[in-house]
């Protein structure tokens, strides 16, 4: 089976970081990677919603521009250049809000939440504070 990746690769039985320990003289440290993998249909629920929550009002705010310029280049309208900016930013702020709440209204639970997700933010939030929290002071993340 061909290796992946560009450059040397380390000798069959050992990760990268136990080769690195080793050349350096050391020995690996016996302490296992803590690897947390986000289920598939977890991650797929988030990017539903992602999609939703964020693409729809990115689509709408690059229409305000294409809406907006046939109706000035027609002279049915004459939209004020700031009206169309301000129209387009605020729908691509929203966007990027959608990201957000993709995430936070997700439930993180392999059982699905209901269809917007707004029992499952206050939820997240206190996980991903408790994250944090955990994270700042070194201990386990559990």
């Amino acid at each position: 089976m061909p290796a992946k990746g560009l450059g040397p690769q380390p000798p069959r039985g050992l990760s990268k970081g136990a080769s690195a320990s080793r050349s350096r003289g050391g020995t690996p440290s016996a302490k296992p990677a803590r690897a947390k993998v986000i289920p598939d249909v977890v991650a797929n629920r988030m990017a539903r919603r992602i999609a939703v929550a964020s693409g729809v009002p990115s689509v709408l705010g690059m229409g305000v521009f294409v809406v907006s310029y046939l109706l000035v280049s027609r002279q049915i309208v004459d939209i004020p250049p700031g009206i169309t900016l301000l129209a387009s930013g605020g729908l691509f702020l929203l966007g990027v809000l959608g990201l957000s709440y993709g995430v936070l209204s997700s439930s993180w639970e392999t059982e699905p939440g209901s269809l917007l997700g707004s029992e499952q933010i206050g939820l997240n939030v206190g996980r991903l504070r408790q994250s944090l929290r955990a994270m700042r002071s070194g201990g386990p993340q559990g």
